[in-house]
């Protein structure tokens, strides 16, 4: 009987707490409220209009809740809706709290009868004072900082940037490069004339502009371009190209100057005759040259150093003066079709005339890889024959750097062939006897450009 007792006793219990646990939210009360906007007392009385309370029901294995949404208007709470929820497991709470960082609407549930006649709101999950109001934290003192110095950092940073950008550009070009007012008239180019010139592609860029290969009637032509700011090259190119006898088949070919745009836009012109093949330097990195072709090339190129040099008072257009290129080098070497050299780039090149001192302000120009000893020391005498022999260091370097590039008829190596410029009888050996007295003085000329005594080159 004590036993019979007992177990009827136990499932009263587990009725009760199945009960409890499933058929608890079977029957609820939650306030109701629906906002009105067109009712003038929702307004005077704070949280508006309470419509009473509300008994929810729902299923018996499902949960029932309460809700509240609200909004904040200027400091004060506009209620929007009270009423019930369904089953949802972020409202297990028995306070409506919101929980949420600064929303537009605040909504809070909670479980258990009229739980939703208080509200709260806390984002930092913990419980403000018993309020109907949200309360909204102030906002930290760093991020008021933040606002309020970043405009102002940026604005200061924008301000030095322009200060820097000024500065610099005013000390990259200074202002006696940049002419006022229009550089000049041009000297004439009768083969120019009024003829369309059209840019085609850009070929090279180099320290004081760009090399534009172009379109003049049927022929292509090549077009130097200079910024304003690098007047002072161009005008002194200019000045080279322009010289009684500068007329040569190893100097690049004048054809023209012209100016295009005003004022700042204004970009020189310089128009020469266009090389396929482009500068030496290049042409070696791309090929292996035959002794032939060394020959020819050297012996061409060294023509139209020797020429460029030449001081020649009886010629047919007048007094020709000696001039320095004082920026000799492989890529300032243009090959024509048949591989015949001729110099290009006279931007930096000093012409000597009788009676007049190239003064003592040249200083280093040109590629320091090419330059000679004396020059990278500082110890160079500021006459014409110092500024020659400067060049013809450089040539020989040129000339190195076409040997070592070279392959003889027969497949001997570089290192045979280098030997070669230094030993008459190696020499004798690797040349063809049709190019002998050619190879021979490539050879020569290659261990007298390279000599260091002041004295040997010349």
């Amino acid at each position: 009987m004590g036993s019979a007792t007992e177990l009827a006793f136990s499932v009263f219990l587990i009725s009760c707490c199945s009960g409890a646990i499933l058929g608890r939210s079977e029957t609820q009360k939650c306030v109701l409220y629906n906002y009105n906007p067109s009712s003038s007392s929702s307004a005077s009385e704070g949280r508006g209009n309470v419509s009473g309370v509300v008994t929810c029901s729902g299923e018996k294995d499902k949960r029932l809740h309460c809700f509240a949404t609200w909004k904040n208007v200027s400091g004060s709470v506009q209620l929007v809706k009270q009423d019930c929820w369904l089953d949802d497991v972020n409202c297990y709470d028995s306070e409506c709290v919101e929980k949420k960082d600064a929303p537009e609407v605040f909504f809070c549930c909670c479980e258990g009868s009229l739980c939703n006649q208080k509200f709260f709101y806390s984002p930092d999950n913990s419980r403000p004072p018993t309020t109907n109001k949200p309360v909204t934290s102030p906002p930290p003192v760093l991020t008021t900082l933040m606002y309020s110095l970043v405009p102002i950092m940026a604005v200061t940073a924008i301000v030095l940037f322009s200060f820097w950008m000024y500065r610099h550009h005013k000390l990259a070009y200074p202002p006696v490069l940049v002419p006022t007012q229009d550089p000049g008239p041009l000297p004439p180019s009768p083969v120019l004339g009024h003829k369309p010139l059209q840019l085609v592609e850009i070929k090279a860029r180099g320290r004081f502009g760009c090399v534009w290969k172009a379109q003049l009637l049927s022929e292509h032509v090549a077009v130097k371009i200079f910024p304003i700011h690098d007047k002072q090259s161009w005008q002194n190119e200019l000045e080279i190209f322009t010289l009684n006898g500068m007329r040569h088949e190893n100097l690049l070919h004048f054809m023209g100057a012209e100016r295009r745009g005003s004022h700042m836009d204004m970009e020189l012109w310089l128009i020469t005759a266009f090389h396929e093949k482009g500068s030496l330097s290049d042409y070696l990195k791309a090929n292996v040259l035959s002794w032939c072709e060394l020959c020819l090339i050297a012996q061409s190129m060294s023509r139209g150093l020797a020429y460029l040099h030449e001081d020649i008072p009886g010629h047919k257009d007048g007094h020709k003066p000696a001039v320095a290129h004082r920026d000799f080098k492989s890529k300032n070497v243009l090959l024509k079709s048949n591989l015949t050299a001729c110099i290009a780039d006279f931007g930096l090149a000093l012409r000597f005339e009788a009676g007049k001192s190239p003064g003592d302000t040249h200083g280093q120009v040109g590629t320091r890889r090419y330059m000679a000893p004396e020059v990278l020391e500082g110890a160079i005498n500021f006459q014409r024959d110092s500024f020659l022999r400067i060049d013809m260091y450089a040539l020989g370097l040129v000339l190195w750097e076409l040997i070592s590039r070279c392959k003889a008829a027969d497949g001997e190596t570089t290192c045979l062939c280098l030997s070669a410029c230094f030993s008459l009888s190696a020499c004798m050996s690797v040349c063809q006897p049709a190019s002998l007295s050619v190879c021979l003085s490539v050879c020569l000329s290659l261990s007298v450009c390279l000599s260091l005594d002041q004295l040997d080159n010349q």
